[in-house]
């Protein structure tokens, strides 16, 4: 059973969330909490497996009750959620140190599943969350590596594919790893599907 902690200013929210998490029979709600200080508090006493994170919040917002819940070595996993599709909010929940970010309009499908992928230490970037913005942080080069990383080539396979030495790829996605906040390949690739870089089953056309 995945314990969930639930942290949101509006009390409507937490309702069609708990009702929403406690529906399905591997979830339940431990406890829930209006700000970031009874996140906090609530964490500590409750020991969540997953914590669900408004960022906008009164006192204390969160992405601070993220940051000082990994200060603190909390285990719960958090996933942040918001109705504002900005990609800022995705850049700094990520770097507090969430593990995911979904958009409040989420279907409940995509909420439980992200609940289950954050517990499981999966990191879930939300569909449109980071789409245009994050995109357009990359430069061409790095795009291009992007669309080869999805096609599953090696750094051997770029740096040949681009001309390019594999101290210099290698540097590319370091680079681009930093700009979106992604863990590993494995994760570029995923960003580079769900966000129309590449598309499933059609090859992506030759780098200039």
């Amino acid at each position: 059973m995945i314990s969930v902690l639930i942290v949101d200013d509006q009390d409507l929210v937490r309702e069609g969330l708990r009702m929403l998490l406690e529906a399905e029979p591997d979830l339940s709600v431990a406890g829930e909490a209006g700000n970031g200080g009874q996140a906090l508090a609530q964490a500590r006493r409750l020991d969540p497996d997953v914590i669900l994170m408004d960022v906008r919040m009164p006192e204390m917002n969160g992405i601070e009750a993220t940051t000082r819940l990994v200060q603190a070595g909390c285990r719960a996993r958090v996933l942040m959620l918001t109705t504002f599709n900005l990609d800022e909010y995705v850049y700094h929940a990520l770097k507090a140190g969430a593990s995911g970010f979904l958009l409040k309009d989420a279907s409940r499908e995509r909420l439980t599943s992200a609940v289950r992928a954050a517990a499981a230490g999966e990191t879930l970037l939300a569909p449109g969350a980071a789409a245009g913005p994050s995109a357009g942080r990359l430069s061409e080069r790095e795009l291009d590596v992007v669309r080869l990383v999805a096609q599953g080539l090696s750094n051997a396979e770029i740096a040949a594919r681009l001309h390019l030495s594999e101290a210099t790829v290698k540097s590319h996605i370091a680079r681009i790893l930093a700009k979106l906040g992604l863990r590993d390949r494995v994760q570029v690739a995923v960003f580079a599907y769900e966000h129309g870089i590449v598309r499933p089953g059609r090859k992506s056309p030759s780098p200039r």
